[in-house]
């Protein structure tokens, strides 16, 4: 699939969501504090940077699963139509767990998750995203924590990508075409 041409111009550095993500991590310790386990679920494949900074911040025992759903494909338009496409490995059934995603666009992938997840009842379920798009909410749906909330731009870096591409920018960029 061929791109029309872009630059990305640095929106948050990566100093300011390492900064972000302590001050997180304390909010997260506070309301968990005393779990015997927290379950941090990512969902694949945006939030593998995110929850790997994220849960090396948190003074909390904690297990890593992971869950991909999807609503985009390769495109920048969501399809709407969200599909679990992995699902977790472990139980979940009286745990905490915190769900943990990249962007809230539409609202449409983590009102499904958590909907999806909330049927195996969890003790605790909780969510926080690195980015949030409020501008463009169709799903009347707000992350538990929010790293950022961001006008509507198209983003890449830090995880997120533009067709499998920039998910290795250590900061949040903004794409601009310029084809």
């Amino acid at each position: 699939m061929s791109h029309p041409p872009y630059v990305i111009d640095e929106m948050i550095s990566a100093k300011a969501i390492a900064a972000r993500i302590e001050a997180l991590a304390r909010e997260i310790h506070a309301e968990f504090d005393g779990t015997d386990k927290l379950v941090v679920v990512g969902l694949l494949r945006g939030s593998f940077v995110f929850i790997a900074d994220l849960v090396r911040e948190l003074d909390l025992p904690v297990e890593v699963d992971f869950l991909e759903a999807s609503s985009y494909g390769d495109g920048m338009e969501s399809s709407r139509e969200v599909r679990i496409l992995k699902d977790l490995r472990g139980q979940i059934e009286g745990r905490d767990v915190l769900v943990v995603e990249d962007i809230v666009d539409t609202g449409h992938t983590l009102a499904k998750v958590t909907e999806y997840l909330a049927t195996r009842q969890p003790a605790r379920l909780r969510t926080i995203a690195l980015l949030d798009k409020p501008a463009r909410r169709e799903v009347p749906f707000k992350a538990t924590w929010t790293g950022f909330e961001i006008p509507d731009e198209f983003v890449v870096g830090y995880g997120i990508d533009y067709g499998q591409r920039n998910r290795n920018l250590p900061f949040i960029g903004k794409v601009r075409f310029t084809g």
